[in-house]
């Protein structure tokens, strides 16, 4: 098994650019993809200003701010990628643009390269199957912020070897991170348990049993979770949300995966959450 020098990281979005950052402040070498200079130019500044802010407190020297930064490579060609020895997928969830990124992956990297999808739901196995090394795809689920969140989850699918696997939990250790193990099933361990208990919290405001501002409180003072599940909602994104219930409910047809008309209607409003400015709560 090669050792993991280089890593690619294909999406300089709010996933890859924390991503990418996170690799480069480990020690690793980062070659950042996007399909054009603008987007770069946006990525690269956010793991900027993400680095600055980890400076200004005390979390971070300057000489290991400018060396995260030094680690970092751009390009806008697939090909950029070669000498990569894992590549981390972190473009937008549509299975067909994936699956077209993952040919090309296939065709410029070495053999014993490692492809994987940040994919929160998508069928990796879906994914793998279209490339000539099904048994080197796996999925490597971060969370948001990357360079604060501790948790991995590795996806293995029916075709990943243990080898992979191994090398994945010794990469996500590297990075600081704690892997967890998780099967090739939509929302794997952490959305499986998490969006049917959002998707709950809205049927009981749809219900009447109590406001949203109560629940909150509710879930934070009664159990100890840092957000309430409206809270959490804006901060992942009304849209996220539906999306992955969607592709759950698909997959296992159980009610309570089934996105409550309530979303449905604020998502389709483009009450998206804080990234819209107004989702439960107004954020303009």
């Amino acid at each position: 098994m090669s050792e993991i020098r280089t890593v690619g990281v294909c999406g300089a979005g709010l996933m890859g650019n924390g991503i990418a950052q996170t690799c480069a402040a480990a020690g690793f070498n980062v070659v950042l993809m996007e399909v054009a200079e603008e987007p770069l130019k946006r990525g690269l500044a956010s793991i900027t200003k993400s680095l600055d802010k980890f400076v200004e407190k005390g979390k971070l020297p300057q000489a290991e701010r400018d060396a995260t930064l030094a680690r970092i490579t751009t390009t806008t060609d697939v090909a950029g990628m070669k000498h990569c020895d894992l590549v981390i997928e972190a473009i937008v969830e549509n299975v067909e643009i994936k699956t077209k990124l993952f040919q090309q992956l296939d065709d410029v990297l070495a053999p014993h390269a490692i492809i994987c999808t940040n994919t929160s739901s998508l069928c990796v196995i879906e994914l793998a199957a279209k490339t000539k090394r099904p048994n080197r795809v796996a999925g490597l689920h971060f969370f948001n912020p990357v360079p604060i969140m501790k948790l991995v989850e590795v996806v293995k699918t029916i075709a990943t070897t243990q080898d992979v696997v191994d090398a994945l939990f010794a990469f996500a250790t590297k990075l600081g991170k704690e892997p967890i193990l998780a099967q090739d099933t939509p929302g794997f361990v952490v959305n499986r348990l998490l969006i049917p208990y959002l998707l709950y919290a809205i049927r009981c405001l749809e219900g009447g049993l109590a406001s949203k501002e109560d629940i909150d409180k509710g879930m934070k003072l009664g159990c100890g979770y840092p957000m309430g599940p409206f809270e959490l909602l804006d901060f992942v994104g009304l849209d996220t949300t539906y999306y992955i219930a969607e592709i759950m409910f698909d997959e296992f047809k159980d009610p309570i995966m089934a996105a409550p008309p309530l979303l449905k209607r604020m998502v389709l409003a483009g009450r998206f959450g804080r990234k819209s400015g107004r989702g439960f709560y107004d954020y303009e």
